[in-house]
């Protein structure tokens, strides 16, 4: 004779698979963000740091429109040997390694201060990193006064 699982033990799986399966579903839906900037990481593209770092950025205003600085701040991290592994208009902002041998990250991020005035922010975990970049690009962004 086959014996079944009375009624009762049968409920009580069933609701337990149903709040196993609504917990493990909102796990996943509420860490999404985490999962795909730990994907980030892990793919060595990820800017969290640097946007968080930002608060601690080395600053300076420049007097052009956020498009040219955008793009003379592109034409001098190349000119330096930086290595671009993130560029975002849309962002506002740029991702570099200091050279492709050191990979350390570091951010530079614009904003539009005025029609012709743009702070451009530059951002690194590393300290001397940042102060290297930002003195070499805003070297090259400073424009040469003719001497008169």
């Amino acid at each position: 004779m086959i014996k079944t699982k009375p009624k009762g033990l049968r409920q009580l799986i069933s609701n337990l698979l149903l709040v196993i399966c609504v917990f493990s579903l909102s796990i996943l839906v509420i860490s999404c963000a985490t999962i795909k900037e730990t994907a980030k990481g892990v793919a060595g593209i990820s800017t969290k740091v640097l946007e968080e770092g930002r608060v601690n950025a080395i600053t300076k205003n420049f007097n052009f429109d956020y498009f040219t600085g955008y793009t003379k701040s592109l034409d001098a991290l190349k000119e330096m040997g930086a290595y671009i592994y993130k560029q975002s208009l849309k962002e506002h902002m740029i991702a570099v390694y200091v050279s492709k041998i050191d990979t350390t990250p570091v951010g530079i991020f614009f904003k539009e201060v005025g029609v012709n005035n743009t702070l451009v922010e530059v951002s690194s975990p590393s300290l001397t990193a940042k102060a290297l970049i930002s003195a070499r690009l805003f070297k090259s962004l400073t424009p040469i006064n003719p001497q008169k």
